[in-house]
């Protein structure tokens, strides 16, 4: 299985998280509507990333033959859970520029807590999963 697609789609998700950090910085109230308008576009990214890795790459790794890939896809998978939910209550809660200006500091802690986490697993994805994956590749039935 080809993963450069996920990979791609990590490099622009993390793009966005640091276009969110820069407007962030440069001023919340007065860059709010772009703010919301990142969380709105990355909301779509992120929610497709992680179907088509429930509808093919996890699945996949289950049929693969590979139990130690398997195992760990799992173990991913399962991780996710948690963190997508947290990203997903925080982008419903700052889809809107009346909601960032209305609490600048309400966003900035919650996008400190919630994008962090969301960066750091892609960062252990592209690091200690993907990888390992490649690696396999030429040994997998798929």
């Amino acid at each position: 299985m080809n993963i450069d697609r996920f990979k791609r789609e990590h490099a622009d998700i993390l793009d966005q998280i640091d276009a969110l950090r820069r407007l962030t910085h440069a001023g919340v109230a007065e860059n709010a509507s772009a703010i919301a308008q990142g969380i709105v576009a990355m909301s779509s990214t992120i929610r497709l990333h992680l179907a088509v890795e429930d509808r093919l790459l996890y699945p996949a790794l289950q049929a693969s033959g590979n139990d130690a890939l398997a195992q760990l896809g799992k173990r991913f998978q399962d991780e996710m859970g948690e963190i997508a939910s947290n990203y997903m209550a925080f982008a419903r809660r700052w889809n809107t520029a009346e909601r960032v200006t209305a609490d600048p500091a309400g966003f900035k802690g919650d996008a400190n807590v919630v994008l962090r986490s969301v960066y750091d697993r892609m960062r252990h994805e592209d690091r200690d999963f993907y990888p390992r994956i490649e690696a396999a590749e030429s040994t997998l039935a798929w």
